[in-house]
């Protein structure tokens, strides 16, 4: 089992930028593939990024493409969101969620088994 840890949620006026951190402990070797999901009030959890464990193959939804950057730093155990040009309607609670292989059901939340507790982003307009 993966412990996952979220960090770095804030308010902030649209356009502008925060880090999310996904801090893991426990068996990473087990589940390499980090995704960050968000969750709207009356709306259901969806995927936003995720990595696998080199840092090589990263993916994204189409609404924050060229917006945000995922990353991670296996020397520390932390995968990173940088979001930028923040939106109202990225207003959410993100989750960092990790899965064993970045297959072609990255963006399905049934694949993940590890989830943290979830940061609150608030962008105002």
């Amino acid at each position: 089992q993966v412990q996952l840890v979220e960090s770095g949620g804030g308010l902030v006026q649209a356009g502008g930028s925060l880090r999310l951190s996904c801090a893991a402990s426990g068996r990473i070797n087990m589940s390499p593939v980090v995704g960050w999901f968000r969750q709207a009030p009356g709306k259901e959890r969806e995927f936003v990024a995720a990595i696998n464990w080199g840092g090589t193959s990263t993916v994204y939804t189409d609404s924050v493409k060229a917006r945000f950057t995922i990353s991670r730093d296996n020397a520390k155990n932390t995968v990173y969101l940088q979001m930028n040009s923040l939106r109202p309607e990225d207003t959410a609670i993100y989750y960092c969620a990790a899965r064993p292989t970045l297959s072609r059901t990255y963006s399905d939340v049934r694949g993940y088994s590890s989830w943290g507790q979830g940061t609150q982003v608030t962008v105002s307009s």
